[in-house]
C-alpha cells in the first residue's frame, strides 16, 4: 500500500478554510439509545471554535431514522420504505431542535437543508443548492444537511450520508471532508479479528490497495460502512478535498485535527481544489451551446481571470438550461473557454450585449450578474 510520508498532509487541514463535517448515526444516538445530547454539545462547541478561527463549516448529519426509531420505541430498523420514511420524519424534529438549541448557546444561527442525490445531479437544483449554501455561509450561518429520507425512494435503501457529504464537499468546493464515525479510522486489516491491525495514517484516496481493507458493515443503525467512506473520499477528491475518517468519540477531535494532530486516516487527493474542479469542467460535461464573445471579453477572460458578463457576448446558439455546459468562442470561431452558464438559452439571448445592471429590468427578476462565473469556467 502506497502511504504518503507521515505528516505530509496534516498541515493541509490547518490551512483549510472550508470544512464539511459528517457525523454518523451511531455517534449521534449513542448506538441507538436516543440522541446523545452531551456528545452533540461537544461537537457543536468544536465547530464553533473552528468558526471563530476563520473556518467555514457545513454540517452533514445522519441520525434522523435512528432518532425516530428511539422516539417510536422501535428496536429494529424498519424494512418497509414507508416505515423508514415515517421514522425519519419523527426523528428529524428532535435532531434539528437539538442542533438549533446548542448552536444558539453561542449566538450562532443554523439552517436545515434536506437534499436527495437527485438534487445534486440535476443541474438547476445543483446551482440553486450551491447558491443557497453560499448565501448561508456568507451570513455566518451553520448549514445542517441531511438526506431527505421522508420523500426519497431508492436512496433510502441504497444511499448513505457519507456519499451525500462527499457530494456536498464537491458542491461547496470544500477544502476538507471530515467523517466522524465510531471507528478510529481505516486499518490495514480488520481490527475486530486481527489485534495486530495498524491504523493507516495517510494515503492517497485513489490508492487501489485500500479497497482490500475497506470491508465491513455499518451495523444496525447506519447504511454506510468503511467501503462507503472510502468511496466518499474518492468522490470528494474530484473537487480537490482531503478527507479524514476519524473516531468521533475522541475528545476535541475536530480542533485537534485542525491543530495538525495525527488522528484517524487522512486520504489526500491528487490535485488542489481549483485545479481539480477545472479538470472536471474541462473533461466531464457535454457542451449544449455556444457563446460568441467580442474581442474585449476574450481579452478579459484570457488575461484577467474574470467572469464572463453578458455585455461581452455577441451571439448565442444551441439549446441549454441553466447550469449546463457551453463553449465560449471568439468571433473567428476559435475556442476560448468552457463553462457552466447561469441562464437558459432564452434568457441568455435577451441579456447578451447588455450591462449586468439591466438584467432585472430585462428579465423581470434579479439573477446572477455573470453569464458564466469564473469559478465555473476553464480556459481552452
Amino acid at each position: 500500500m502506497s502511504e504518503v510520508e507521515a505528516g505530509l498532509g496534516r498541515g493541509r487541514l490547518a490551512r483549510a478554510r472550508r470544512w464539511v463535517v459528517k457525523i454518523g448515526s451511531a455517534l449521534l444516538t449513542n448506538d441507538g439509545q436516543g440522541l446523545d445530547e452531551a456528545s452533540i454539545r461537544d461537537w457543536v462547541d468544536q465547530i464553533v471554535a473552528l468558526k471563530r478561527a476563520g473556518v467555514e463549516v457545513v454540517l452533514v448529519s445522519s441520525g434522523s431514522v435512528a432518532a425516530g426509531m428511539h422516539r417510536l420505541g422501535l428496536t429494529a430498523r424498519p424494512q418497509e420504505l414507508h416505515g423508514l420514511q415515517a421514522a425519519a420524519a419523527v426523528g428529524q424534529m428532535g435532531l434539528v431542535q437539538t442542533y438549533e438549541a446548542l448552536f444558539q448557546r453561542h449566538g450562532m444561527q443554523t439552517a436545515q437543508i434536506l437534499l436527495t442525490h437527485d438534487d445534486l445531479s440535476n443541474r438547476k437544483r445543483y446551482l440553486n443548492a450551491r447558491s443557497t449554501l453560499g448565501a448561508l455561509l456568507s451570513w455566518d450561518v451553520i448549514p445542517v444537511i441531511n438526506e431527505n429520507d421522508t420523500v426519497v425512494t431508492d436512496e433510502i435503501r441504497f444511499g448513505d450520508n457519507d456519499t451525500l457529504a462527499a457530494l456536498v464537499a464537491n458542491l461547496v468546493v470544500a477544502d476538507a471532508l471530515v467523517i466522524l464515525t465510531d471507528q478510529l479510522g481505516l486499518f490495514d486489516a480488520d481490527p475486530r479479528s486481527n489485534p495486530g491491525a495498524k491504523l493507516i495514517a495517510e494515503a492517497r484516496a485513489e490508492d487501489s490497495a485500500l479497497d482490500a481493507v475497506a470491508g465491513g458493515s455499518a451495523g444496525a443503525l447506519g447504511r454506510g460502512g468503511m467501503a462507503t467512506k472510502l468511496r466518499a473520499a474518492r468522490l470528494a477528491a474530484r473537487s480537490g478535498a482531503a478527507t479524514v475518517i476519524v473516531g468521533g468519540r475522541q475528545a476535541d477531535v475536530l480542533t485537534r485535527l485542525r491543530a495538525e494532530e495525527s488522528l484517524g486516516t487522512l486520504l489526500l487527493p491528487e490535485t488542489e481544489p481549483q485545479a481539480a474542479r477545472k479538470q472536471w469542467l474541462a473533461g466531464h460535461l457535454q457542451a449544449k451551446g455556444t457563446l460568441v464573445l467580442d474581442a474585449g471579453a476574450v481579452k478579459v477572460l484570457r488575461n484577467s481571470g474574470r467572469s464572463l458578463l453578458p455585455v461581452g457576448v455577441r451571439e448565442v446558439s444551441g439549446r441549454f438550461s441553466r447550469g449546463e455546459m457551453v463553449i465560449c468562442v471568439d468571433e473567428q470561431g476559435g475556442i476560448v473557454a468552457r463553462g457552466l452558464v447561469n441562464y437558459d438559452v432564452a434568457d441568455a439571448r435577451r441579456i447578451i450585449g447588455q450591462p449586468s445592471s439591466r438584467i432585472p429590468d430585462i428579465l423581470g427578476y434579479t439573477g446572477d450578474e455573470e453569464l458564466v462565473h469564473r469559478d465555473n469556467l476553464v480556459l481552452a
